[in-house]
């Protein structure tokens, strides 16, 4: 198994979306990034912890690679917004990759770069390619929340 960490805006969406990819054998919302040890949702909702929220996926290489993983996450939100996601504003909803290895870094920023020649988007992409800190787990009410609630998505 390995791991790979996105943050993209509102973390139920995202844990929802990577939670059907074959191979992906866990997805845990959470939170990364910030200064502030074992936050809590309300601290991280202040927007003066540093943290991003955060899906951290648990993949099996030989069911899904890395750069599946990556082509996903371009795809389920919008990468050129900074610190927000739709309504979503704050530096928590930032959008992010958290490498955990020098291959992650290397596959993420070429991806980053050929997105961004070919045009994929109205802007240039804004997400961050950040060492992988810390990961904090949200609190047990945010994991599965939107499967649990018979929702098949945010409100993007």
């Amino acid at each position: 198994m390995e791991l790979a960490t996105f943050g993209g805006g509102c973390f139920w969406g995202i844990e929802l979306t990577f939670s059907r990819i074959p191979g992906v054998k866990k997805a845990t919302s959470g939170y990364m990034g910030g200064h502030v040890q074992n936050p809590s949702y309300r601290q991280v909702c202040t927007d003066a912890t540093g943290h991003a929220e955060v899906v951290q996926v648990e993949f099996d290489p030989a069911e899904v690679s890395y750069q599946d993983l990556l082509d996903a996450f371009f795809k389920m939100h919008d990468p050129t917004q900074v610190n927000r996601q739709g309504p979503d504003v704050g530096t928590q909803y930032r959008t992010v990759i958290f490498v955990h290895n020098p291959e992650q870094e290397r596959l993420a920023r070429e991806t980053i770069e050929r997105l961004n020649t070919a045009k994929a988007f109205p802007r240039p992409i804004a997400t961050e390619v950040v060492q992988a800190p810390d990961f904090w787990p949200a609190e047990e009410y945010h994991q599965g929340y939107l499967e649990r609630r018979g929702l098949g998505s945010c409100h993007f």
